[in-house]
């Protein structure tokens, strides 16, 4: 209306009107940290309350009141609305109900499967039995860093760290046309461009991301944000080393100069991790460095905002825990073995499709090897038993099942092809021979002898312990698998597994080559190098100097590393977001175990 009025009196020769023309943003305008973070706690979440008379129990969790009726040798509770599950058993003693507490799947982010979380409910003074809900939260978090780069162009880097989703390219050109900021990708031979739309709203960034089909509001980060986004927050001093803290977890701590490590070099590894830059090309984006050394735990560093009591996705480390629970188990049941054949095992699960007398013949070994030789092949998107394609699918909720019903592509033994279902049909079959549900064997026979912390453990549509990999759990304790390996099997006096077993275990039983998995040399460099498996371990050699030490590794997308060196009586763990990036994380065995830790042992 003003500018109406003005043009009219304008018009009349009695007035000059002027109105300052708002300038375009410029991309330089836009420099700086741009974040979208979300957190979902799944399900009820708070105190869980549970009372008894008689046969009747109650359970109250957030205003909600559930029945069952029993005599505590198995208790279980569900509560309405995607509220979560309680699953437990009366101790003997009657002063806990030691259980899991279930919860549901819900929100955008990393949280795609339930997961199964030990929960102890003790005694409670008023009486009844208390215990205290802590799901785990579904996070999803964009950061844009916006920079000027060595060229002198206004540059883009998009990073996402539960899933390191970064828009397709690791970093693109900034541009402001009309009301967006675009961002596209330099030009490379061979690679279309990608073009990513922002609209500008404000102080607000409305990010168009179609390989996800949402809009994200991005805003400029929050300090705590901002140092979430670099490994640790900027304009720090420099580190200097200092021994991991004391706790009531089992470790024996030590300065690492007392366990025979020089604690300049260690220094220098996670100083190395400080400078690197987030929003490189290619960045390290190490999450956490933990070394124990002659049985002391003598480094211990977080980076990017997690830290020690933060659980981690371990991915396909966490395969590893099924030859650790058939050790555990084979102690109790000397008939059990990695010789058992999964048909025997199984065999209340059947009949099964596509029969074959092959399949009979399949064993735990071939699994922990992958090399059953059921058409399952994580590598080929093809392949019916193919991880993404088991987990989509909805016909049928037990995935054990949905595995021997696969058909046979080779005789078992004779082929190489990774196999994320392969790793689940062994929990599959320990649950079976045990009677034991895959989180409470895991929970009896390895997280509560070796005083574990807060875990979480994925769970299939039917409510099975998942064997594929994907647990969560504090890297401290995760590096206590190999300090018990490294020390015979043994902690604290508990006796986890054998030493046979880990001899047995960690010992070469499949070449992964060229030969063994059929594929092209050309091909096979896109998706193995060559190495040797034990059952569920990788087996590896690490070249210092004229020296060659032999390891053994738990491995896991993105960078979770557990290394075992026993001649150098070390173990290392790493946990990391480098998802996707083979290229990356799978070099830290040489670049810094090899090169760094091994040559740091005085």
């Amino acid at each position: 209306m003003i500018r109406a009025l003005c043009a009219a009196l304008t018009a009349g020769g009695a007035f000059l009107c002027a109105f300052p023309v708002r300038a375009a943003p410029s991309p330089e305008s836009f420099i700086g940290l741009w974040a979208y973070h979300t957190a979902v706690v799944p399900g009820l979440h708070g105190p869980l309350t549970v009372t008894r008379e008689g046969s009747v129990w109650r359970a109250s969790l957030s205003g909600q009141v559930v029945s069952a009726r029993g005599d505590g040798a198995e208790l279980r509770f569900a509560f309405t609305g995607d509220g979560g599950q309680f699953r437990g058993r009366l101790s003997q003693d009657g002063r806990r109900i030691e259980g899991f507490w279930v919860q549901p799947v819900k929100g955008f982010g990393e949280l795609q499967q339930p997961y199964a979380a030990p929960l102890t409910l003790a005694g409670a003074p008023a009486g009844g039995w208390r215990g205290e809900v802590r799901p785990l939260a579904s996070g999803f978090t964009l950061d844009l860093q916006v920079f000027r780069g060595a060229d002198g162009a206004v540059t883009a880097a998009l990073r996402n760290r539960e899933a390191n989703f970064n828009g397709g390219r690791t970093q693109f050109l900034v541009s402001v046309e009309g009301g967006n900021l675009r961002l596209v990708t330099r030009p490379v031979e061979g690679q279309p461009p990608i073009t990513l739309n922002a609209r500008i709203e404000g102080d607000h960034l409305r990010l168009t991301l179609p390989r996800l089909n949402r809009d994200f509001d991005l805003t400029r980060a929050t300090a705590q944000q901002a140092a979430a986004f670099q490994p640790r927050p900027p304009g720090g001093p420099a580190y200097a080393y200092r021994p991991p803290p004391a706790l009531d977890d089992g470790w024996a701590t030590a300065p690492a100069s007392q366990a025979g490590l020089d604690e300049a070099a260690l220094a220098h590894i996670v100083q190395s991790q400080i400078d690197s830059d987030p929003a490189g090309q290619r960045p390290p984006l190490i999450h956490s460095i933990l070394v124990a050394h002659h049985g002391k735990l003598v480094l211990e560093e977080y980076f990017s905002g997690y830290g020690r009591d933060d659980p981690h996705d371990l991915r396909s480390a966490a395969k590893t825990f099924n030859s650790v629970m058939l050790g555990a188990a084979m102690l109790q049941d000397p008939g059990l073995g990695p010789d058992s054949r999964i048909y025997d095992l199984m065999a209340a699960r059947g009949p099964y499709a596509h029969p074959d007398p092959r399949k009979s013949q399949i064993t735990l070994a071939h699994l922990m090897t992958h090399s059953s030789g059921l058409a399952c092949d994580d590598n080929d998107d093809r392949s019916p038993g193919n991880e993404d394609t088991l987990q989509n699918q909805r016909r049928q909720p037990d995935w054990a099942k949905y595995t021997l019903d696969l058909p046979m592509a080779h005789d078992p033994g004779a082929r190489y092809a990774y196999c994320s279902a392969n790793a689940n049909l062994v929990a599959a079959a320990l649950a079976a021979r045990t009677g034991e549900w895959i989180p409470e064997l895991f929970e009896r026979t390895v997280a509560r002898p070796l005083q574990f912390g807060p875990y979480f453990w994925d769970l299939t549509p039917d409510g099975a312990g998942y064997g594929g990999g994907g647990v969560r759990m504090r890297p401290r304790d995760f590096l206590k698998i190999g300090q018990t390996y490294l020390d015979g099997g043994v902690w604290h006096g508990h006796r986890i597994v054998s030493a046979d077993w880990i001899k047995a275990s960690t010992s070469p039983h499949i070449d992964v080559s060229p030969a063994t998995t059929g594929l092209s040399p050309e091909d096979f460099g896109n998706f193995y190098g060559l190495a040797k498996d034990g059952y569920a371990w990788h087996l590896n050699d690490l070249r210092v100097g004229d020296r060659v030490y032999r390891d053994y590794e738990a491995t896991g997308n993105g960078g979770q590393l557990l290394i075992v060196v026993p001649d150098a009586d070390l173990a290392v763990v790493i946990t990391a977001g480098n998802y996707g990036q083979g290229g990356i994380w799978t070099r830290w065995r040489d670049n810094i175990v090899a090169a760094q830790i091994i040559p740091a042992i005085r």
